[in-house]
């Protein structure tokens, strides 16, 4: 009820043309599948998966940083990080377990992309599941911890004679094949009501200056 409230009154200072889009984009929006990046080290390929999972309406993404910090550069993500939501595993020495256990404990099923012996295509994916897509470092790829734990393989078809993509790449890839295929079915893979007034009121903040001097005005007024 408080959220509805907090939305109604900031309603009233954005335009209706923003209010208009907002919405159109939430209800693209989907918790179905989220994606691992695990110590990527180069800030551009984390930034060009960023904007990959806003284009293909990938909400949250979690981002393990057991060696390497990361970041979004804005040229190239686009301001596209401002629209999603982070989890960042960077605090434990196992941020990679931290990670699986929180994602397993929203009833994901862990699908780690590697050119391994038993991966599936990502065309022959099956949609249904929520899935979190693992991407790992560029050189040496997913740790073991996190292949062991993985509950799937994933892999793209290549037919040259290079035998990987760049990680930005192979991301981009799946997450147009998996979005493409799990709107055209009959999976329920939109927000629930909660979820869009949660992320609604996020982007509203986000979207007004000033805003903690208008958060304080509220709240005396209330």
């Amino acid at each position: 009820m408080e959220t509805k409230k907090l939305i109604s009154y900031l309603e009233n200072i954005v335009t209706q043309e923003r209010k208009q889009i907002f919405q159109k984009v939430l209800k693209e929006r989907t918790r179905h599948f989220t994606v691992i990046l695990e110590d990527l080290f180069q800030k551009h390929n984390t930034s060009a998966i960023t904007r990959s999972c806003e284009v293909f309406g990938i909400q949250d993404m979690h981002i393990i940083e057991n060696k390497y910090k990361t970041y979004v550069s804005n040229q190239v993500g686009k301001g596209s990080q401002k629209w999603l939501t982070f989890h960042r595993y960077n605090e434990l020495s196992h941020n990679t377990q931290a990670c699986i256990d929180s994602v397993k404990a929203q009833g994901y099923q862990i699908i780690a992309t590697t050119p391994h012996e038993s991966s599936k295509f990502v065309g022959d994916f099956d949609i249904t599941k929520k899935s979190a897509f693992v991407f790992g470092v560029e050189k040496e790829g997913i740790s073991d911890m996190m292949m062991e734990q993985a509950d799937g393989y994933l892999k793209v078809p290549m037919y040259g004679f290079t035998e990987s993509l760049n990680v930005s790449v192979a991301a981009a890839i799946v997450l147009q094949e998996v979005s493409a295929r799990v709107r055209k079915s009959d999976v329920e893979w939109g927000l629930k009501s909660e979820e869009t007034d949660e992320i609604y009121l996020s982007w509203l903040k986000k979207s007004i200056k000033s805003i903690d001097t208008i958060l304080e005005r509220y709240q005396k007024e209330q």
